[in-house]
C-alpha cells in the first residue's frame, strides 16, 4: 500500500471519528416548560422576572399572552427568552421581556444562542404584528437600539440584625425610622391581598397611575407561594401601607408598594420598609433590591435617602417604541385629572389601562 493510500485512509478514520457538530435550534415553548424552569434556577444571571412563574402569573392577572423561546443544542437548553404580547388600544403593542417586569431579556450560554434567540423574536414579533420588541436586562442583541438615563435600580447588601440594618440606614433616614417606630403601629406580614389593595391602589391614584388588577397580584402570590409574602402597616385596623415583596436566592425583592395619604404624616412608608429588612433577614436574605425608579422622581430620591446608590439600566429595542413614560409631558393633564379622581371610579377605570402597559 502505498503512502498516499495509507494517507487517505487515516483522513477518511479521523472524518468518521470526529464528533458531530450539534445544531443550535430555537423553539416556542409552553410557558410550564419544566427544563426552562430549570434552565433559569441555575443560570447566574436570572432573576424572579426570568421565571416560568411570572410569565404565567401576567397572563393570569393581566389577560396579556405569554411566550416562552427555547434555544437548544443537543437536547440540552441554551439558552431562554419569556416574553409578554402587551397589547393595548392607548398603548400599542410590543414584545417584553419581562412584561410587567423591570428586568428580563434574553439568558443564554454563549453568543451564538442569544443571536438565536433574538433573530426568532424578531420573527415571532412579525407574526403576531407586534412593531416592537423591548428586553429589559442582559447584554443587547447586535443591531438593536439601547437605551439608558430614564431608570436607574437600587440595591445593595442587606446586613444581618436589628442593629447592623438600622446602622446602614444613612442618618436622616434613620432618624425617620425611629420617629415610626415611636407611633405604636401595627405591623402585619402574610398574604392579605385586600389590605395590600386598599394601599397600593390609593398610592398610585395619588401619583396620577392607573391601578393593575388585583388578580395580577393574586396570581402571582398563587404562582411564588412562599417565595411571595406582603406586609403591612395599620393604625387602629386602618391600613396606612402595605408592599407585597419576592423573594429569590437571597434577595428580597419589594415590587409594588405605596401608602395612604394618612402614611405620610405616621411614617409608614418608613417602617414599612425597615420591618421588610428585619424581616427579609430574618428569612436568610442578604440583598435588598429596591427595584427601579425613574430619574429624576420622587421615588428615585427616596431611595437615594436609604443609602442605595442609582445603578443606570439599559434596555434593548427592536423596532418602535411605546411611549408609557408618564414622565413626559403630553401625559401632564391626564395625570392632573386621574389624581383628582375618587378612589372607587379610578379603581373601576385603572385596570383596563394599566394591563396595556406591560
Amino acid at each position: 500500500m502505498g503512502p498516499d493510500r495509507r494517507d487517505r485512509r487515516r483522513a477518511g478514520e479521523g472524518a468518521v471519528n470526529a464528533p458531530a457538530v450539534l445544531t443550535l435550534a430555537v423553539r416556542a415553548a409552553d410557558p410550564s416548560d419544566a427544563a426552562a424552569e430549570a434552565y433559569v434556577r441555575t443560570h447566574p444571571d436570572a432573576t424572579p422576572f426570568h421565571l416560568p412563574q411570572w410569565s404565567r402569573a401576567i397572563a393570569a392577572g393581566t389577560g396579556q399572552r405569554a411566550h416562552l423561546l427555547l434555544a437548544e443544542r443537543g437536547g440540552a437548553v441554551r439558552g431562554v427568552l419569556p416574553l409578554t404580547e402587551v397589547r393595548s388600544p392607548l398603548f400599542g403593542s410590543a414584545l417584553v421581556s419581562a412584561g410587567f417586569g423591570v428586568d428580563g431579556g434574553i439568558l443564554a450560554e454563549d453568543v451564538a444562542a442569544r443571536t438565536a434567540l433574538a433573530a426568532e423574536a424578531v420573527r415571532l414579533a412579525e407574526r403576531l404584528d407586534c412593531p416592537s420588541i423591548e428586553l429589559r436586562g442582559g447584554p443587547a442583541p447586535d443591531g438593536w437600539a439601547v437605551e439608558t438615563g430614564a431608570y436607574a435600580g437600587f440595591a445593595r447588601d442587606l446586613p444581618a440584625g436589628e442593629e447592623a440594618i438600622l446602622k446602614a440606614i444613612p442618618r436622616k433616614q434613620r432618624a425617620e425610622v425611629r420617629r415610626a417606630l415611636g407611633f405604636g403601629l401595627a405591623v402585619g406580614i402574610g398574604r392579605d391581598l385586600d389590605a395590600h389593595y386598599r394601599a397600593y391602589s390609593e398610592s398610585v391614584r395619588n401619583l396620577g397611575t392607573p391601578v393593575f388588577p388585583r388578580a395580577l397580584f393574586a396570581a402571582t402570590l398563587a404562582e411564588f407561594g412562599e417565595a411571595a409574602d406582603i406586609l403591612t402597616v395599620s393604625r387602629g385596623g386602618e391600613v396606612l401601607a402595605s408592599v407585597f415583596s419576592l423573594y429569590w436566592r437571597g434577595t428580597v425583592y419589594p415590587y409594588w408598594g405605596g401608602g395612604t395619604r394618612a402614611a405620610r404624616a405616621a411614617r409608614a412608608n418608613e417602617l414599612m420598609y425597615y420591618e421588610l429588612m428585619r424581616h427579609a433577614s430574618a428569612r436568610g436574605c442578604t440583598r435588598f433590591d429596591f427595584g427601579r425608579s425613574k430619574i429624576g422622581t420622587g421615588a428615585f430620591a427616596f431611595k437615594k435617602n436609604w443609602g442605595f446608590d442609582p445603578e443606570p439600566l439599559s434596555y434593548a429595542h427592536w423596532g418602535g417604541r411605546r411611549e408609557v413614560n408618564p414622565l413626559n409631558p403630553k401625559y401632564r393633564m391626564q395625570i392632573a385629572l386621574w389624581q383628582r379622581l375618587p378612589l372607587w371610579i379610578a379603581n373601576r377605570l385603572g385596570p383596563p389601562i394599566a394591563r396595556g402597559l406591560g
